[in-house]
């Protein structure tokens, strides 16, 4: 039998410990700048004895909601719902050199900000798509081909700037996804898309 004083240390522990796991995550904002601090993974190093680049952002669109069967009838906006986060403890960076470390950190930097843009198209369609009688997993297709289509798009500037070593491109293809971002303001995490 659990005593009192056990309870509550068995209490703390539970309520403590998610907040140790959330400390890794790092939400998405504007003009963010990733360093080498920011991939913790093991594997990460800058040395002449990497055999060859490697980057593995750690970023995720998460979409997450649990509510009754009332309040999602009568949800519209689930902004708040889909977060863009990046996970520094699976980050992982491999690099030859600190030069190469500053083209795979651009890289990261433009891939974080992609992946925001995407959560606001996610969070787009969930608004337009949403109606009164929609299914719980109503947002499956919408989720599904967004990911589709930014995946397919990182993975053309991944290829075309040679992970990043093209700085010139990369940076063009980065402000484009900035515009887009700047275009879907209403739509951030935080807001509150108008009335249609």
């Amino acid at each position: 039998m659990l005593s009192i004083k056990n309870a509550i240390i068995l209490a703390s522990y539970l309520i403590v410990t998610p907040l140790f796991a959330q400390e890794e995550l790092k939400e998405w904002r504007p003009n963010h700048n990733f360093t080498i601090t920011d991939f913790k993974s093991n594997a990460t190093q800058v040395s002449k004895e990497v055999k060859s680049l490697y980057l593995q952002t750690g970023v995720n669109i998460e979409l997450a909601f649990q509510m009754s069967n009332l309040a999602f009838m009568f949800t519209k906006n689930f902004n708040s719902k889909v977060s863009c986060v990046q996970d520094s403890k699976s980050a992982v960076l491999m690099a030859q050199n600190e030069e190469q470390a500053q083209q795979l950190l651009n890289l990261a930097n433009f891939d974080f900000d992609l992946s925001e843009l995407y959560a606001r198209k996610i969070r787009k369609a969930l608004y337009e798509n949403k109606k009164t009688f929609s299914k719980g997993d109503f947002f499956m297709p919408y989720y599904n081909k967004i990911i589709s289509e930014r995946n397919q798009l990182s993975s053309r500037v991944y290829s075309e700037t040679e992970f990043g070593k093209k700085e010139e491109l990369l940076l063009e293809e980065h402000q484009k996804i900035k515009e887009e971002i700047n275009n879907l303001a209403a739509f951030c995490k935080n807001c509150k898309p108008p009335k249609k």
